[in-house]
């Protein structure tokens, strides 16, 4: 998830959105549905929209009844009938919605969470303002909800899962005396016209100086929640490290993950905070120089968090998982040709997924750019198993999707289906971005012909 200390400094930061639009205004729309002629897996094209997004990997984009599945365009929010694969346009980007910016579906209501500019204080012009508000996914209904604290660098992150509270940051003071950190300089890539490429999450060419920067500069932060029923203000905790990544358990409203944020190798970056006690807790600690743990997510029950880990040398690659109850520590080794950008898993965590990697991290090997499906293998522990020690599994990896085509400065950001069946991501194979599928099962072998 991007990190964001204002709307303006970080429109082209860390994690890449659609390659626009209007540089394929003219192509035509991929075919409908085609088996992958590499694995044999049937691929669903489920946007018409070219520079349509899923949402965040570890963001919920499905509504509590399991029925639709909501992704974002360049006009608004959508959504996608999951049993039909009928879409239809649920807000539009227009009038006091035009800045809208999607948070999260709801995991009490089918509602979308969102964000939105307001119109100034005539007595004071040049704030900004911004709501948190929710549309119902089915009728469209707007609800305001609350307003966001008037503070530098202010924005809201996720919602709770009984939707009663939200949580953010803002800035809370000048960066440390004598740091060279600018705000305004990330500079986005160049499109072929030559002109930037925009967007919200397009990847930054200065990333990693800038991250460096940001890291140093100390600047300090305060993370708040919202009451969604009184608008109360909570500060929770306050701090001069970079932080981020909010994100609430889905099943316990009290319980908050969120990220030390720079390079992974010089931070701890997992920690929790209860918004009831504010209670701040480390999850996972480095042990070894150069060890990395970082995209974490929440697995569907809440029981367990889900993070990509990384010890060296090498490194050795694996997809780790912490019990939030038991404190059971599971990581499943990956071949360092299996590794993703992100991961996900089912929710009865028999399946797990990958967005796959770009190929200029591997050495220019198109081997990682697959969309992938994992088997975990677990094996058994004659009498040793306690909670005291990790348990090292592994997987069986599937390739589902050839993603030689796809520009990875827009990451796939995978996601199961409800029922298993098939997997959601984003993908530029015929240039603009759109929401795809992919079956888990494989196609019947004379099922092959492309679908306009």
């Amino acid at each position: 998830m991007i990190p964001r200390l204002t709307l303006q400094a970080f429109a082209f930061l860390l994690i890449p959105f659609s390659l626009q639009a209007a540089d394929n205004a003219e192509s035509p729309l991929p075919p409908v549905t085609w088996v992958d002629q590499d694995t044999g897996h049937r691929v669903w094209r489920l946007s018409d929209e070219p520079g349509s997004s899923g949402l965040y990997f570890n963001l919920n984009a499905y509504t509590p009844d399991q029925k639709t599945v909501v992704y974002t365009t360049p006009d608004g929010f959508h959504a996608i009938d999951l049993a039909t694969k009928k879409t239809r346009l649920i807000l539009a980007k227009e009038g006091v919605n035009q800045r809208a910016q999607i948070m999260e579906v709801g995991h009490k209501t089918n509602s979308v969470f969102f964000t939105r500019s307001e119109p100034s204080d005539p007595a004071n012009p040049t704030q900004k303002l911004r709501s948190l508000c929710k549309v119902d996914v089915y009728t469209g209904e707007v609800t305001k909800l609350a307003m966001i604290p008037s503070m530098p660098g202010a924005y809201l992150d996720c919602v709770n899962a009984d939707e009663t509270l939200a949580a953010g940051v803002y800035e809370d003071g000048p960066a440390e005396p004598g740091s060279d950190y600018d705000p305004k300089g990330w500079l986005p890539p160049l499109g072929p016209d030559g002109k930037p490429k925009k967007g919200p999450l397009v990847q930054a060419v200065n990333k990693e100086e800038m991250m460096d920067r940001r890291f140093a500069a100390h600047i300090p932060m305060v993370l708040f929640t919202i009451n969604l029923q009184t608008g109360t203000v909570t500060k929770l905790l306050r701090t001069t490290d970079w932080i981020d990544h909010f994100l609430f358990s889905p099943a316990d409203p009290t319980l908050l993950m969120y990220a030390h944020e720079g390079k992974w190798h010089k931070v701890d970056r997992i920690w929790f905070v209860r918004t009831d006690t504010a209670e701040n807790t480390l999850i996972h600690k480095r042990l070894m120089v150069g060890e990395v743990a970082g995209h974490e997510f929440w697995g569907l029950d809440g029981k367990s968090i889900w993070f990509d880990l990384q010890t060296p040398p090498g490194p050795i690659y694996y997809l780790a998982q912490y019990n939030t109850e038991t404190k059971q520590r599971t990581w499943y080794n990956l071949n360092p040709m299996d590794r993703s950008l992100h991961f996900n898993v089912t929710e009865d965590e028999s399946l797990f997924c990958g967005d796959g990697s770009d190929p200029a991290l591997a050495r220019g090997s198109l081997e990682v750019a697959w969309i992938k499906l994992f088997h975990p293998q677990v094996r058994k522990r004659d009498g040793i198993d306690t909670t005291d020690l990790v348990h090292v599994n592994s997987v069986q990896m599937e390739r589902l999707v050839n993603m030689a085509k796809h520009d990875y400065r827009l990451e796939p950001n995978v996601r199961f289906t409800p029922d298993k069946k098939m997997i959601l991501f984003t993908g530029t194979m015929f240039g603009p971005s759109y929401v795809f599928g992919v079956e888990v099962a494989k196609a019947a072998p004379e099922a092959s012909a492309p679908q306009k």
